[in-house]
């Protein structure tokens, strides 16, 4: 795996790599992460979603905006695990879009962050207006993102 320029935290999974948990430490306390991939309609893309554990039902609440302070690193964790998935899945197209405007604001901030590692090992595009992808370009407003792992 490479080595993130950003500080990560550690989290745990399963054997398939399905789920991720981490938990967040900052100005609000420790809160509990969970990053969950899952196959989509079309073989071989898998959904990314991501957001706080909602403890009754165990099931990520994605429309929750935390402000822990951590943003950069909880981002630098959730590649970290893009890296674990298609290291188990290599041929796997991962597909991310934010619950909201905001949300898919930080995702593009993520990429952007860790674009030159990202692009060392993964192809990134963007989901355009038009819905067509056009590759990862700095700066541009994109609906959604998709990568899959160099071969």
């Amino acid at each position: 795996m490479s080595t993130m320029k950003y500080p990560r935290y550690e989290y745990s999974t399963e054997a398939e790599l399905n789920i991720f948990e981490f938990e967040s430490i900052g100005i609000k306390g420790k809160i509990v992460k969970l990053v969950q991939y899952t196959e989509m309609n079309i073989k071989g893309y898998y959904n990314l979603a991501f957001g706080d554990l909602d403890i009754i039902t165990r099931e990520i609440n994605d429309g929750v905006i935390t402000n822990n302070g951590d943003a950069t690193k909880v981002l630098a964790t959730v590649v970290s695990t893009v890296y674990a998935f298609t290291g188990k899945y290599p041929e796997a197209y991962i597909f991310a879009t934010g619950s909201s405007e905001a949300r898919t604001r930080l995702y593009r901030m993520g990429i952007t962050n860790n674009l030159e590692e990202l692009k060392n090992d993964f192809y990134v595009y963007g989901l355009k207006n038009d819905e067509t992808f056009e590759p990862f370009i700095v700066g541009e407003d994109y609906l959604g993102f998709l990568i899959t792992r160099k071969n």
